[in-house]
């Protein structure tokens, strides 16, 4: 079950959501859940886990706090999608009621951070490696923009970046832009620099990664990282596990694989 708000403390120039996280909440029409209400709904669509996505759910965190207590208590995981622009006092205080965390690590050039998002690069890597520190599952998703975080140099130093701080069984997903909002005269990420990433990453010894965005790849399946034997099969939103064993091991080489569910 997925939840999301309006506004943002980021002002990416490239955001695929500008329409709710550019606007303020009286420009958009919007629809009030009480917290018991969302986990009422995510319980009664069958729903495991509860998503705090679409905006930055650091802005809307007392909401999102209350939301996840309540969903711990009813045995329903919790998951943040966020650019990682959060303090390190709110991030210890929801902790022990987040299970997951998707972060955007938008670029490595704190140029890129100040000129596309009017933000800065230091406190989002000090939040992701928190979070793994705290005991969450972390994953990192970086959008390439051509021209602007594309190089082979700057991708080997995210990639070296999360295997030395969050670990090389971190899934890493690389995914592709396309022409939106002020970036609307730049082209789509072009499939080449998405391999080029994912070989960068696999060169470097990270298990887990991802090419995104991009319908009908291969490579946004989960591998054994030991045999190769496709482990996690993806097609749109549809998930197929018929390589894992009911206890996340390969069924091939008997690999334990790094996975939550």
């Amino acid at each position: 079950y997925s939840l999301g708000t309006v506004g943002c403390n980021f002002r990416c120039k490239n955001c695929q959501n500008y329409t709710i996280s550019q606007m303020r909440i009286d420009e958009v029409n919007t629809v009030e859940i009480l917290p018991e209400s969302a986990l009422d709904r995510a319980v009664s669509s069958g729903c495991r886990s509860i998503s705090f996505t679409y905006n930055e759910p650091a802005i809307w965190f007392e909401y999102t706090y209350d939301t996840a207590k309540l969903a711990h208590e009813a045995g329903i995981a919790t998951v943040y999608v966020t650019n990682g622009y959060i303090s390190e006092k709110a991030l210890r205080m929801i902790a022990p009621y987040l299970d997951a965390f998707s972060v955007d690590i938008k670029a490595f050039r704190d140029k890129f951070y100040k000129e596309v998002c009017s933000a800065k690069l230091a406190p989002v890597l000090k939040s992701a490696k928190l979070a793994r520190e705290l005991g969450m599952h972390v994953e990192v998703v970086n959008l390439i923009i051509p021209t602007l975080n594309d190089s082979q140099e700057e991708i080997r130093e995210l990639v070296q970046w999360v295997r030395d701080n969050l670990g090389d069984y971190t899934p890493l997903h690389f995914t592709r832009f396309y022409p939106y909002y002020k970036l609307d005269k730049l082209p789509p990420t072009p499939l080449h620099t998405l391999e080029t990433a994912y070989n960068i990453a696999k060169e470097e010894a990270m298990k887990y990664v991802y090419v995104g965005n991009v319908p009908g790849t291969e490579k946004d399946n989960t591998y054994c990282p030991n045999c190769g034997k496709l482990l996690i099969r993806r097609h749109g939103f549809d998930v197929t596990c018929d390589g894992l064993t009911s206890d996340n091991r390969c069924q091939k080489c008997n690999t334990e694989i790094e996975i939550r569910r």
